[in-house]
């Protein structure tokens, strides 16, 4: 199995870290392929016949090739992790896939804006309404995973399951964001329920090796 992506992008970290609570390892079940940005790869012809969004991740297993962050995460937590990281009780795993999708439609939206914004680009190009803009947006949203999360450890119950690696990601990346550039953002309210939730899954092993 090859996984095509760099290590410092967002959805690749939701694949690696996949990978890594499956108790899957780069160079022994899988193999890592760096593409994108400086590295490359994805632009080339051959990548493009594979992905021809041209964007990473991409995973390649014998003759089956998938893109779409989410969808390999799906793929491998029902092949791998059935029962564990894929809930089998229906309702537990729509709560669990529900979270993915609003990471995706809801905050992601917000997470881009601030990211390229301040990362990516210069600072004379930079608009500063609509990035402050979006991460009031991005708060406010989080207040409602902060809610969610007021009587559980993880996003759909009391273990962690595919919905919490998405947000997982996205939410470590904004509060990174918030830490790395308060004089440009101001202060982010203070989410005691996401923050222990953050806090948790910081701890673990798989999390600290996906590259965030």
């Amino acid at each position: 199995m090859k996984i095509y992506g760099r290590l410092s992008s967002l959805n690749v970290q939701k694949v690696i870290w996949c990978l890594g609570e499956l108790g899957l390892a780069e160079g022994k079940d899988y193999e890592r392929i760096d593409a994108g940005l400086t590295f490359g790869v994805n632009t080339t012809p051959e990548y493009l016949a594979m992905n021809p969004n041209g964007l990473v991740p991409t995973l390649v297993d014998g003759d089956f090739v998938l893109w779409e962050s989410h969808s390999i995460v799906r793929l491998l937590a029902s092949q791998y992790g059935m029962g564990s990281l894929m809930p089998i009780d229906l309702h537990v795993r729509a709560d669990s896939e529900r979270w993915m999708d609003w990471m995706l439609g809801t905050f992601t939206p917000n997470v881009a804006t601030v990211f390229i914004g301040l990362t990516r680009t210069p600072a004379e190009k930079q608009d500063m309404v609509a990035i402050k803009r979006a991460f009031e947006h991005g708060c406010r949203q989080l207040a409602i995973l902060d809610g969610a999360l007021k009587d559980r450890l993880f996003c759909a119950g009391s273990d962690l399951t595919v919905g919490d690696i998405p947000l997982g990601v996205a939410v470590h990346r904004w509060i990174m964001l918030g830490n790395t550039y308060p004089e440009q953002l101001g202060a982010a309210p203070v989410y005691p329920s996401l923050m222990r939730w953050h806090q948790r899954i910081s701890e673990r092993p798989a999390f600290r090796q996906c590259g965030v």
